[in-house]
């Protein structure tokens, strides 16, 4: 039901999630502060490895300016984080000691790098890659540098990628056979290695860190549970994020993987909201932006007092690594179905398409990723393809034709 007039709001987190649900929410319906814990207003994070790279200034990927909050009557607060949630007093607390209330909460505070529980992880020269402070710190590392990022998902790619393109000497590993497996099969998988290898990056494999070796308490050497010895001044780990919850957590606030929410994305306690990569709903923790930003119009809509349900999000991922584009949607592995693929080595693309009872439920693209819009209807629709499979792989404009 809608809410009186001038409610407060106030929003934990300044991130992607928290700038969407602020440019769909009826912001005159509130008074509004915004919180963020890092000093600069939200920026796009999915950009970072590109500052790093020196393909991309910070203005670039900056959102919004402090003019924009200030022009729709919000207060922003940056770089004094939250430290304790009061939901029995309605009220949370920041580093500095201000006390705010409010009527509405909404928790977004997103995710936080994982360090691996190896000796020497916390040695000088073991960094994350997560946020501009990271970015920061790594650009500040001369070039010729051995490095080792550790963790062959996005974050770890990405960070090898623009370690690389300013002039360091980079070994990526990875603990899994292939580079990331939750995303891509194996023979894009290895299309992508390939890729990483011409641009001058090492890559190995079911490689698991033992520990790393330390000189005058600096990084000097990653040693591999296998024996091997990589030399390393930088190593940067990359093995993935949790939810940030532990204010949830400390405050009587329902978690499992993350802050647990209903379909209205409300946590236990009334009036107290998440969204985003804090969030888990219906058992499923999201670490993508497509579902945090489906989540934002849910509960923006919700809270201007219009009817809303968050059902979840088909998980799609739309990216550009390394310079190369990749998609895929749906169930991509293939089992107890009908897999048609097509591969052109020499063009350097792959399109892997799985159909089940005469639907696609599934994709991967590695090179050619112009039709992953028309690919992801017809699996979010569940579109009959039968007549369409002899030209299914060759894309939209052909199956038209055809």
């Amino acid at each position: 039901m809608p809410y009186r007039s001038r409610s407060r709001l106030v929003v934990v987190g300044n991130g992607m999630a928290s700038l969407k649900l602020l440019e769909e929410v009826e912001a005159g319906c509130f008074d509004i502060t915004v919180i963020g814990a890092e000093p600069e207003p939200a920026y796009n994070r999915v950009l970072l490895s590109s500052v790093l790279a020196g393909d991309t200034s910070l203005d670039d990927i900056r959102f919004r300016d402090r003019a924009w909050y200030a022009g729709r009557c919000m207060t922003l607060l940056t770089g004094d984080p939250v430290t304790a949630l009061r939901p029995a007093r309605n009220e949370v607390v920041l580093k500095s000691g201000q006390r705010l209330g409010y009527d509405r909460l909404v928790l977004a505070t997103g995710s936080e790098a994982i360090r691996l529980p190896v000796p020497g992880a916390n040695l000088a020269g073991v960094l994350t890659f997560r946020d501009l402070g990271d970015v920061s710190a790594l650009q500040a590392i001369p070039a010729g540098t051995a490095a080792v990022v550790i963790g062959g998902g996005l974050l770890g790619i990405e960070a090898a990628y623009g370690l690389a393109r300013r002039g360091l000497d980079v070994t990526l590993i990875h603990l899994m056979p292939h580079l990331m497996e939750r995303q891509l099969d194996p023979v894009a998988s290895g299309m992508l290695k390939d890729a990483l290898v011409a641009k001058g990056i090492r890559v190995l494999t079911e490689a698991s860190t033992e520990c790393i070796e330390a000189r005058d308490g600096h990084a000097e050497a990653i040693v591999l549970k296998d024996g091997r010895r990589l030399p390393a001044s930088l190593v940067v780990m990359a093995v993935g994020v949790r939810p940030a919850q532990s204010l949830a957590a400390t405050s009587g606030i329902d978690t499992g993987r993350g802050i647990k929410v209903d379909d209205k994305l409300e946590t236990n306690w009334p009036g107290v909201y998440a969204l985003g990569e804090c969030a888990e709903h219906r058992g499923q923790w999201y670490g993508l932006v497509e579902p945090a930003y489906d989540q934002a119009r849910v509960l923006a809509r919700y809270l201007s007092g219009l009817p809303a349900r968050y059902e979840g999000t088909l998980i799609a991922t739309s990216l550009k690594v390394s310079g190369v584009p990749v998609y895929s949607i749906g169930d991509f592995d293939g089992r107890d179905a009908e897999v048609i693929a097509l591969h052109d080595r020499a063009a350097g693309t792959y399109r892997k398409l799985v159909v089940r009872d005469g639907r696609m439920v599934g994709a991967v693209l590695f090179g050619d990723t112009a039709d992953a819009l028309w690919y992801r209807d017809l699996v979010t629709r569940r579109t009959p393809v039968e007549s369409l499979r002899a030209a299914l792989p060759f894309g939209r404009a052909y199956a038209e034709a055809a």
